[in-house]
């Protein structure tokens, strides 16, 4: 598609609105204002971006739930919002769960914890099956 960004400027530009909202607002609020905020600078960078969305979760077929994403921001880039003390492994484990739906499709999330001083990014990736041996 003409004009796309690449994956790194896209995480670049994600990483940027995260750092003027943490700069603004500094840690101590619930996650839901850092997550409005964040809405408010991808409109303002003009990055386009679903909020809360709806994700079905299958087993052998059949639809057993759903979860919501924090944030899907250029229907590329899956961003996890915590304001925490500090990231626990469960919290990897979550986002790495969104990264594996298949109806996403998605080797790249990033989870940022507002809570801490400065701003915590992780940055995951879809986790390449290791290469068979012959």
């Amino acid at each position: 598609m003409k004009g796309e960004i690449g994956n790194v400027e896209l995480t670049g530009k994600i990483l940027a609105a995260a750092i003027d909202v943490h700069r603004a607002l500094g840690p101590g609020f619930l996650e839901s204002i850092y997550e409005a905020a964040r809405c408010v600078e991808f409109e303002t960078v003009g990055l386009r971006f679903e909020r809360q969305k709806e994700l079905p979760i299958f087993y052998r077929g059949r639809l057993v739930g759903e979860h919501r994403l924090d944030l899907l921001v250029e229907n590329r880039v899956v961003v996890e919002l915590k304001a925490v003390k500090a990231i626990e492994p469960i919290h990897f484990a979550v986002v790495r769960s969104y990264i594996k739906v298949k109806a996403l499709n998605l080797d790249d999330a990033l989870l940022l914890n507002f809570g801490t001083a400065p701003l915590t990014v992780r940055r995951l990736g879809r986790e390449l099956p290791a290469k068979q041996m012959p």
